[in-house]
This record gives C-alpha cells, sequence and structure tokens, in this order.
C-alpha cells in the first residue's frame, strides 16, 4: 500500500481548478474519508480517485462561506496573499501571515 502525502498544509489557502472558491485547509484525510452517498453524488466523468489526500476547507465563493471537501487533484495553491473571509477562521488560526494562516494551538 502506498502512503500519500499531502501537497498542502494546515493554515495554506487553495483554490478549485474547476469551481469558483478558495478557502483555508483545516484537515487533511491520507485518502478519501466521507461517505459513499457524497462521492456517488460527483458526476462521474469528473469523480476523482479515492486514493489520494483529500482536505477539510474553510472555503467561500461570491455567495457564501461554507466547508468543503477536495481531492488534491483538484485544488491549486493560491499565491495571491488575499486573506479568506471565512468567519470559523479566527476559531482555527491567527492572522495571516505570508499567505498562510499559523494554528492556534489551544490545550483544552
Amino acid at each position: 500500500m502506498m502512503i500519500a502525502h499531502s501537497k498542502y498544509h494546515l493554515g495554506q489557502i487553495v483554490r478549485h481548478k474547476k469551481h469558483p472558491f478558495r478557502g483555508v485547509v483545516f484537515d487533511v484525510d491520507p485518502t478519501f474519508n466521507n461517505t459513499e452517498e457524497w462521492y456517488d453524488a460527483i458526476p462521474e466523468d469528473s469523480r476523482p480517485k479515492r486514493e489520494q489526500p483529500y482536505y477539510h476547507l474553510l472555503a467561500e465563493n461570491d455567495q457564501s462561506y461554507y466547508v468543503a471537501y477536495v481531492s488534491e487533484q483538484n485544488l491549486i495553491a493560491d499565491y495571491s496573499g488575499e486573506p479568506v473571509d471565512h468567519p470559523d477562521i479566527e476559531d482555527l488560526f491567527g492572522p495571516i501571515e505570508d499567505g498562510t494562516y499559523p494554528l492556534h494551538f489551544q490545550l483544552n
């Protein structure tokens, strides 16, 4: 079994290759780890392979803020330096620094 290494890191800003949204990585699954219903809802001709990292993003587009789950093959790094305005970012990350959000480490 091959171990997948993720291309993007926590706090990094990425954008989707095909859809007009961008977001901040807040979690990574080494391979697909969502429901079969979610996977089957993707049109078959654009369905990504399961054996790659999948990213949980605090995402935004022109209309809204949401959480997205995206395969590595559908993401590219966003080097614009523009902040992401998702309202939950401040719960997980500090202020943007050099185009990346530093993680908050909170002890419970």
